[in-house]
């Protein structure tokens, strides 16, 4: 069990938390104060907010931040003109003060007594969070049945964190069996399993005091606003042993590259992003010599770590989320290519592999790569190479960097040769050997300078932190103030 899952796992009862109760979980003790909302009692251990959602301010880990929470139970948390006033207040003073802001998400949508009031709420929420994004951390936190504007809000944000009970979608069960025909539950047509597997959310907790920790978990690796300085924490090392120590030699043999990424990161501890969708390549948020990095790695457990339509479109976003707030990236890859295939080609796989290419590009943050065994391809290009823009190109012995790999790439030079042969598999082989050391060695690859250095696995580590430490300068990197492309 994870450091981040004990500290949950230990909070007392009661897990599910009424509007009032969430913000009193995530603020420090003490330091709540209530913004534009009138708390009138708290009997029978609930609160009752003014108009259904309490807006308030206090600190997390000592750092200022804002949030608002809705309240199912008054008028089914729906948004009216006074509802999205105070969510509004509260997002106007998160902007001024340069601090994050939370929003726990539990609401019906419009409220329909309140009429184009209503929506025009919604509008000028919508719009709050497009001018905020890039410019301070928005978390999104779904705590209940969340339908409508009540789902698009969160969607417009950096990070979704779900819980088990809750659901959200543009329209509900009831109007979904009357239109469509099709009898759906709310779990099913937007509960966390189906979210989280299509990246709107990015995070799962079991209820709402995990979804607090799994809160104040993000605002630890986040700076308060894009240009401040990242919040650094005491250096810790990581587990002992050599993080190849999972990684098989043979190129076609998976494992599961976490393994690898605990083996760099400040005791072996990570935040996973987005873990159910896409699970061809891990995003991670984590810490180098107590610096927080993003870290971006292709999965061999899975796909054989292919890029994939899907998986370009995970971390293009979790590439600009990084560039916006300042975090270092760290690229691990171990990729045979991009998947081929029609039913890539018709799901935009040009396009969505473009993204990748462009938020790597244009990212100004440190960019640091690795290739552990394999980079072939566009996907080599794709993934942080040095004339890309990698500020730090690395290698491990025995990695191998080209076109494509040796037995395919002698299939199409050699094709005549191989088809003359008495044997051709033996003459496969061996001239597959002979390419790989002629054409695709991690050595080959940096005497040629495409490649900074050939580092040994053991020493991966400190070669990552000396980088750190010599790129980040406070205030230098971040595109904020900026928006994130969704």
């Amino acid at each position: 069990m994870s450091a981040l899952a004990e500290r949950i796992a230990v909070v007392d009862e009661p897990r599910t938390l009424d509007a009032l109760g969430r913000l009193e979980a995530l603020f420090d003790p003490g330091s709540l104060h209530v913004i534009r909302s009138t708390v009138l009692t708290r009997a029978a251990g609930r609160s009752t907010p003014g108009d259904g959602v309490v807006g308030g301010g206090g600190t997390v880990a000592g750092r200022p931040v804002f949030a608002y929470a809705q309240d199912q139970s008054f008028a089914g948390g729906s948004l009216g003109e006074v509802h999205a006033a105070t969510i509004l207040r509260v997002m106007e003073q998160a902007e001024r003060a340069c601090a994050p802001v939370i929003g726990f998400i539990a609401s019906g949508g419009a409220r329909m007594d309140d009429g184009v009031a209503a929506l025009a709420g919604y509008g000028r929420i919508f719009r709050g969070n497009v001018r905020m994004s890039g410019r301070v951390p928005q978390i999104s936190v779904i705590c209940g049945v969340s339908a409508g504007g009540g789902s698009y809000s969160p969607a417009l944000t950096d990070f979704v964190v779900m819980t088990e009970e809750s659901a959200m979608f543009l329209t509900g069960p009831g109007v979904v069996s009357e239109v469509m025909g099709e009898d759906v539950d709310a779990a099913s047509l937007g509960g966390p399993r189906v979210h989280s597997g299509n990246g709107v959310a990015q995070l799962v907790a079991t209820d709402d005091r995990g979804a607090v920790e799994l809160v104040r978990a993000l605002l630890a690796y986040l700076p308060s606003r894009a240009g401040q300085a990242l919040p650094i924490a005491p250096p810790v090392a990581p587990p002992p042993g050599d993080p190849s120590g999972g990684v098989p030699a043979a190129a076609r043999e998976v494992y599961d590259v976490r393994g690898v990424i605990a083996g760099l990161v400040d005791g072996g501890d990570m935040l996973e992003v987005s873990e159910r969708w896409a699970r061809n390549v891990v995003t991670a948020l984590a810490r180098i010599d107590g610096r927080p990095v993003g870290v971006i790695a292709n999965q061999p457990w899975f796909l054989g770590g292919v890029i994939d339509a899907t998986a370009a479109q995970k971390a293009a976003r979790f590439v600009r989320t990084c560039n916006a707030f300042g975090i270092p990236l760290v690229v691990l890859v171990d990729t045979p290519g991009f998947l081929p295939g029609t039913r890539q080609e018709e799901a935009g796989v040009i396009r969505h592999g473009a993204k990748l290419l462009h938020a790597f590009a244009e990212a100004v943050v440190p960019k640091l790569t690795v290739v552990l065994r394999k980079a072939y391809g566009g996907a080599y290009i794709c993934m942080n190479s040095k004339d890309l823009g990698a500020d730090l190109a690395l290698a491990w012995p025995g990695a191998e960097i080209g076109v494509m790999a040796a037995r395919q790439a002698v299939g199409v030079v050699h094709r005549r040769a191989l088809a003359s042969s008495p044997d051709p598999e033996a003459e496969r082989d061996r001239l597959a050997a002979e390419y790989a050391d002629e054409h695709l060695s991690a050595g080959i690859a940096a005497q040629q300078g495409f490649i900074d250095e050939v580092v040994l696995p053991s020493e991966t580590r400190l070669r990552l932190a000396a980088a750190l430490s010599a790129l980040s300068e406070p205030g230098r990197f971040g595109n904020g103030p900026g928006n994130i492309p969704l």
